[in-house]
Formats: C-alpha cells, sequence, structure tokens
C-alpha cells in the first residue's frame, strides 16, 4: 500500500503528515526519522482498520477511449461519415 506523504521543517525538527491529512503526523529530528515515525504510525492505522484504500470510478473523456472499437453501429456510421467527406471533397 503506497500512500503520499508532505515532509516539511518545523520548529528545528522535521514533520511528515500525510497527504490531505495534516492531523495525521509524526515528528523526528531527521528527514528519515519522521518518515519512519509516519511509516509506523500509517502501519498501526493500517492494522486497525483506520486507513484504508477505495477506487474511485473515473468520469471523463478518456475513459471512452476504445470503449466502442467493437461496436458494428458506429462502425457503419464512420463509414458513412467517411463516404460523405469524400463525396463533399469531389465537387
Amino acid at each position: 500500500m503506497t500512500f503520499p506523504i508532505v515532509v516539511e521543517p518545523r520548529d528545528g525538527q522535521f514533520a511528515a503528515s500525510l497527504a490531505g491529512m495534516p492531523s495525521l503526523l509524526a515528528m523526528g529530528s531527521t528527514r528519515a526519522e519522521a518518515i519512519d515515525a509516519l511509516k509506523k504510525e500509517l502501519g498501526h492505522r493500517v492494522a486497525i482498520g483506520d486507513l484504508v484504500s477505495i477506487d474511485i470510478e473515473t468520469i471523463g473523456i478518456s475513459d471512452l477511449a476504445g470503449k466502442y472499437q467493437a461496436d458494428p453501429t458506429l462502425r457503419a456510421i464512420c463509414e458513412e461519415a467517411y463516404r460523405q467527406r469524400d463525396l463533399d471533397g469531389q465537387t
């Protein structure tokens, strides 16, 4: 499981937090210590079911790419459009 985190200097130490959830915070005297402390806290929360991953279905034009590739109706519409284009180009 992968989580994006933010690590930044704070009051002479380093603070590591879960991106989008600044209340889940771990401190360390070095960047590596802060990351390790956050890793342990995240591991604990995952183990008790406090943090889980979910997938969200995307909605957008890129989701349509290839969706109708095998649709015979679309193929007929495209062929007619190409035929009309070619006829228009001859005049």
